[in-house]
């Protein structure tokens, strides 16, 4: 039997065993790491998070291998461009990282999301109304055209075939000329001169009356003494050498002519008696009268129906016939349209 020799003891000159130099190396790994906790808490001038923090080309795989926490990422909104901020990446480790207390105990911190955030929008300041004078504003809503003129009057006394109707409905229309309370017209009523003042104040331009004459049969209160001084005042009517207006006197159709000739201010053609042969009762015209007439018809103001070629000088004017004249009256000045209508007298060419 050999006898074996017993295991060497340990000594300070022997080396250490493979658990001896283990527990060791635990022991220092345990010592530093809280030793450098300590520092990185108590000495805040020793600022290693911009060393080691997670720059853009380091993954957080990285930065987490390395056992460092990782810092979400902060994105300032640009407040002056009122820019929204691009998208918030989401952080999601791969392995959590560890982080180890004072008493050298380890925790295990769970992946941090990181929501993105939207900025507040700064207002922009109003302007200071000692400088500027901001000036409302309304929504327009889109509508259709709108004619500004109303649609004609529909008299139940003026029929569709009416050979004045085209004339009536435009002036009714833009209130020149009027109906009755009971929606008629009454085209062949005749007119008077007050009527028929009324009618020129409507239908031309209204001028300040000038040296007004005072007549004998009409009054201040007279309804018709504004619209009579108008017509006066514009030079389309005139009193009689008695001081008289005679305001219910029928005015006849050679008349009205004289007065839209003298109001317009038309001029006489070269031959005025050349030009009323186009009439067979051209004698039937009073002389005073001869060069207005001719100069009305030239410029296209006679309307004759039923025959365009008779006149009927001193007939009544109706209301149908002083509404086509006042018509083609404004058709010369230019106010209106021509309406096609065989009874206006026009020269052959």
């Amino acid at each position: 039997m050999t006898n074996t020799p017993p295991d060497p003891e340990s000594s300070a000159k022997h080396a250490l065993g493979f658990d001896e130099f283990i527990a060791v190396l635990v022991a220092f790994s345990t010592i530093g790491g809280i030793l450098f906790w300590s520092i990185s808490r108590k000495d805040s001038s020793w600022d290693f998070n911009g060393v080691l923090s997670l720059s853009p080309t380091t993954s957080p795989s990285t930065q987490i291998n390395q056992g460092l926490p990782s810092a979400a990422p902060t994105i300032q909104p640009d407040a002056d461009n009122l820019r929204s901020p691009l998208p918030t990446p989401i952080v999601e480790p791969s392995s959590a990282p560890l982080i180890i207390d004072q008493s050298g105990a380890t925790s295990v911190v769970p992946p941090t999301r990181i929501t993105p955030t939207t900025p507040e929008l700064k207002q922009a300041p109003l302007p200071s109304s000692s400088t500027t004078n901001p000036q409302p504003f309304s929504l327009v809503t889109p509508s259709k055209t709108k004619s500004t003129i109303p649609p004609p009057i529909a008299f139940n006394d003026v029929s569709a075939d009416f050979w004045g109707r085209g004339f009536i409905n435009v002036l009714s229309s833009r209130g020149i000329i009027k109906g009755f309370p009971d929606y008629s017209f009454r085209p062949n009523q005749s007119v008077n001169r007050a009527e028929f003042a009324a009618i020129l104040e409507q239908a031309f331009e209204k001028k300040p009356a000038k040296n007004t004459l005072k007549f004998k049969d009409l009054t201040a209160k007279s309804w018709a003494t504004p619209a009579i001084n108008q017509a006066i005042s514009t030079g389309f009517l005139k009193g009689y050498p008695n001081q008289t207006f005679q305001p219910e006197q029928k005015i006849s159709r050679v008349q009205v002519l004289v007065a839209l000739v003298s109001g317009l201010n038309l001029k006489t053609p070269a031959s005025p008696v050349q030009v009323l042969k186009i009439y067979k009762d051209a004698k039937d015209i009073p002389k005073y009268a001869t060069d207005k007439i001719a100069s009305a018809t030239v410029n296209g103001l006679v309307v004759n129906y039923p025959n365009s070629d008779v006149f009927a000088p001193n007939k009544e004017a109706t209301r149908a016939e002083v509404a086509a004249m006042v018509y083609q009256a404004l058709v010369k000045m230019g106010r209106l349209e021509q309406i096609p209508l065989k009874n206006i007298v026009r020269l052959p060419q």
